[in-house]
């Protein structure tokens, strides 16, 4: 079984629904999808969200190998992302050695606010978190203690590993950033980073059209 876990936001509710079917259309083997919701967390998660998080997932999403009891491997996607490829050729990648593996992007945002007005901030190793795949096991310094009291920079720059050298490498395809790169036919996934075709003012977006038919697919209306 592949485990996959998505961040959940409540004003991205139909982003969740695309990506998830994408998945499920594309995977050649079972898959496990779990939306990281706040409202299942209340028991573990606490941290109150501060005014630099852009979605309600921003933190939570570090709780996975506690929800995953420390064992195994989970996958983990930010909602705005599209799905093209069968998840599984990405399983077959797991490298035991690393506690996770992500898709290393060295980049400046090319504009300072994103959807919403959301500011868009720029940090070393920005946007490796928005999809990773967690060798649980090797991620126990992950408690929920730590997660609700860390910052944001240590999460999200792996702080809680001892060095960069349990960060593997993924292919920049799992994570093609919408906006930051040219557009691309055969990718894997892609990351609507800046904002989605589910928000007005994105609808146009590069690879909108695609979005829109897995849309209308998931709605019943496509088959």
């Amino acid at each position: 079984m592949i485990n996959i876990f998505i961040g959940y936001d409540s004003k991205e509710k139909v982003a969740y629904n695309v990506l998830s079917h994408s998945i499920i259309q594309n995977s050649t083997k079972p898959v496990a999808i779990t939306p990281i919701a706040l409202n299942h967390l209340k028991d573990d998660f606490v941290r109150e969200r501060n005014s630099l998080s852009s979605t309600e997932f921003s933190f939570s999403r570090f709780m996975i190998p506690h929800l995953m009891n420390y064992q195994g491997w989970a996958l983990f996607m930010d909602c705005d992302m599209l799905m093209f490829e069968d998840v599984s050729k990405l399983w077959r990648m797991r490298d035991d050695s690393k506690a996770i593996q992500v898709c290393k992007h060295d980049y400046i945002p090319k504009e300072k606010t994103k959807f919403l007005g959301q500011p868009q901030t720029a940090y070393p190793k920005k946007n490796w978190s928005s999809f990773m795949l967690m060798n649980c096991n090797k991620c126990s310094s992950l408690t929920p203690d730590y997660v609700n009291r860390a910052s944001g920079l240590e999460l999200h720059q792996f702080k809680w590993l001892e060095g960069d050298h349990l960060i593997g490498d993924l292919p920049l395809e799992w994570n093609w950033l919408v906006g930051e790169y040219e557009h691309k036919d055969d990718v894997n996934n892609v990351h609507f980073t800046k904002g989605g075709p589910w928000f007005e003012e994105y609808a146009k977006c590069d690879y909108s059209q695609d979005w829109f038919k897995n849309l209308e697919e998931s709605n019943g209306s496509g088959v």
